[in-house]
This record gives C-alpha cells, sequence and structure tokens, in this order.
C-alpha cells in the first residue's frame, strides 16, 4: 500500500478538482486533475466527496468524527482487554486464597 499522501496536497488537489471558470464550468475534468497528479480518479473523488462532508454539504462523518470514532474504538479495545486481564488474575487470586477443608 502507497504511503498517504499530505493533507496539504489532498487539500489542493481537491481545490483544483473544484476549480471552476468565470462562465461556471470546471476548468479541467476530474480523471484529467487525476492523472496529472498521478494518483486515481477514484482516490480523488474519495477526497472530494469527503471534502463535502467536512464542509457540511453531504451527509456522513466528517473527518474530525472519524479520528475521534478510530481513537474511541482503541481505547475501547484497551479497556477490553484490561478487563480480562484483571478477571484472570481476579481468579487466580481467589483459587490460591480457598482454605482446605
Amino acid at each position: 500500500m502507497p504511503a498517504p499522501h499530505p493533507p496539504e496536497f489532498r487539500r489542493r488537489a481537491v481545490e483544483l478538482a473544484k476549480a471552476r471558470g468565470e462562465d461556471g464550468e470546471r476548468l479541467k475534468a476530474v480523471a484529467d486533475i487525476a492523472r496529472d497528479l498521478k494518483i486515481s480518479e477514484s482516490c480523488l473523488r474519495r477526497w472530494m466527496a469527503q471534502d463535502e462532508i467536512d464542509d457540511g454539504t453531504r451527509e456522513g462523518l466528517s473527518s474530525k468524527e472519524r479520528r475521534e470514532l478510530s481513537e474511541l474504538r482503541r481505547e475501547n479495545r484497551v479497556l477490553r482487554m484490561e478487563r480480562d486481564l484483571l478477571s484472570r488474575a481476579a481468579a487466580f487470586f481467589a483459587q490460591e486464597n480457598v482454605l482446605p477443608r
């Protein structure tokens, strides 16, 4: 998998793709811009869609919400592992403290 492009590169690519001339038409086709930047057309279209979501003009999870969701999932995974470990430790120590009859 190729290294991710820097945010500044993505922002400029989206600006180029959304640029319009005086007549209101796009200056250049998305496919041409993607080819010039040596990225896939679908990649550029995904960036454009995410930009529209971040602007609030389209439904979906914003970049900030995606980041937060990812962090919360990671934290949840760690907490579950800690809970399982503590549960096993408690069971282990409970067995050692049982008095023989």
